[in-house]
């Protein structure tokens, strides 16, 4: 057990803190609420962000970028999402010495400007869909920060498509929802369960809202990502109007979707350990290290580190160009190298000493379990890439096997209460809900901070209302949640 992590059974709040930490990932900035995202944190970024545009150029859509600054007019032109934006934004109100004649919103989302820039685009159906994601940062005014999960600004995608009709737009809402929950699943090791939110947890301006939530190690629930069905209600307010194909004048309908860096945190709450950071290796920086070992300066620069760079070359070209890496930290004994590269999640470890050397061997070890095995050097590549592969997927089961352990059935409301003021540690609970929004409020307060966290697409099960006793109710989960 690392000594500089706190154990996450001593307290999670500052395991999580100090796997930050020791991991390098990130560190809070001059900015109250803000962060510095580090190389190591940067890098996992891009890969999570390469696998998703990926997915999203493969359905379609196309990369674009939208102002900063939104007129304070566009967000008030849709009641319920300023209204539900209000309390988080941040506003300009003078520039270049002057007072502003109209004060700008630093994006919190860009819905607004995006509707007005499609009012400007769209006449005719033969316009539509516009299917347009951006990469960016916004800025939500945030109480009570924590990096990566909350923070003043963030980086994140916001894809925004607008269609002819509501079966399109539908159509695209659910076609999102579950490519996030694939590049999660695959790319992440993070099991979701996927379905639609409640009326108190919908985004403002949405007719519906979908979502993909994942348990963390502490059995809380958190948001990995969201899919908006806006209806025409963002094309109304600000005239996205088309022409038909019967001539007829119509408002589009739009949608709305995103991930953040949020998916950062999601990582550390269920993979690390108390040792620190644990990567599912597709969205490690680095994949596999390679550590020379030689207290022999002349052994290291004329044989270990020319076969060292040799397997490190074979690697990353197995890897598609990048993620294998050389450590020349020779000022560092070999058990505190060794110990850098387990606090920063590097999934396979490669030790290459002077005997080993001698012998065409090395020694791997992977960061999940820690199990050791020697092989020849010319087969390392061969045998990496099956041990990433297994701890891929080994991750993801680990992960899923939590989750199912901890998710539990309830049938009455005096059972929903127990669950989460109770003996129990926490998790998810499935009950049958069809109550209304001050029903969900009251549920919240009587469990001390539980919500609906989805009701599940996969799961067409009725049954009666936990809380008002009404047959043919939808399953849901509740959880408390980041």
């Amino acid at each position: 057990m690392a000594k500089n992590i706190t154990p996450k059974e001593k307290s999670y709040s500052q395991w999580y803190q100090d796997v930050i930490r020791a991991a390098e990932l990130a560190d809070n900035a001059p900015v109250r609420g803000c962060m510095v995202v580090r190389p190591t944190g940067y890098g996992i970024w891009e890969n999570i962000q390469s696998a998703f545009d990926r997915a999203f150029k493969e359905t379609g859509h196309v990369n674009a970028y939208f102002p900063l600054l939104i007129p304070n007019s566009f967000m008030e032109r849709e009641a319920q999402h300023v209204e539900g934006f209000a309390p988080e934004c941040a506003v300009v109100t003078h520039a270049g010495g002057d007072d502003l004649e109209e004060p700008y919103v630093i994006r919190p989302t860009s819905e607004t400007i995006i509707g007005h820039m499609y009012s400007q685009w769209v006449q005719s159906w033969r316009d539509l869909p516009i299917l347009i994601n951006q990469w960016c940062s916004v800025i939500r005014w945030e109480k009570r920060p924590r990096l990566f999960l909350r923070t003043s600004e963030f980086l994140w995608q916001e894809g925004h498509t607008a269609h002819a009709t509501r079966d399109e737009a539908l159509a695209e809402t659910m076609q999102m929802l579950e490519v996030y929950r694939r590049i999660m699943h695959e790319h992440l090791a993070l099991p979701v369960i996927y379905g639609e939110k409640s009326m108190n947890e919908r985004f403002p301006g949405a007719d519906n809202t979908f979502s993909c939530e994942a348990m963390m190690s502490d059995r809380k629930a958190l948001q990995a990502g969201t899919s908006h069905f806006l209806g025409q209600n963002f094309a109304k307010a600000f005239e996205i109007t088309f022409q038909d194909k019967n001539g007829s004048k119509d408002f589009a309908w739009t949608t709305s979707w995103g991930v953040s860096t949020r998916l950062i945190g999601a990582l550390i709450m269920t993979h690390a350990d108390n040792d620190g950071l644990v990567l599912p290796p597709k969205v490690a920086p680095v994949k596999a290290v390679i550590i020379p070992i030689s207290s022999d300066e002349e052994k290291l620069a004329g044989e270990l580190e020319p076969s060292a760079s040799g397997l490190s070359g074979r690697l990353s070209e197995s890897f598609g160009g990048f993620g294998a890496q050389v450590d020349r930290q020779y000022h560092l004994r070999p058990g505190d190298r060794f110990f850098h590269h387990l606090q920063r999640g590097v999934p396979i470890r490669v030790e290459l000493g002077e005997r080993e050397h001698a012998e065409g061997r090395v020694t791997i070890v992977r960061r999940d379990t820690g199990a050791k095995e020697r092989i020849s050097i010319e087969s390392a590549p061969e045998r990496i890439g099956i041990l990433l592969n297994e701890m891929q997927s080994g991750l993801y089961e680990r992960a899923k096997a939590f989750r199912d352990g901890n998710t539990h059935d309830v049938a009455s409301l005096d059972e929903l209460k127990d669950f989460f003021n109770g003996g129990t540690k926490g998790g998810f609970a499935r009950a049958f809900f069809a109550g209304s929004s001050d029903d969900e409020k009251d549920i919240k307060y009587i469990t001390g901070g539980a919500t609906i966290r989805c009701m599940p697409c996969d799961d067409e099960e009725t049954g009666k209302c936990v809380y008002t006793g009404k047959e043919g109710a939808r399953r849901a989960v509740f959880a408390k949640a980041y």
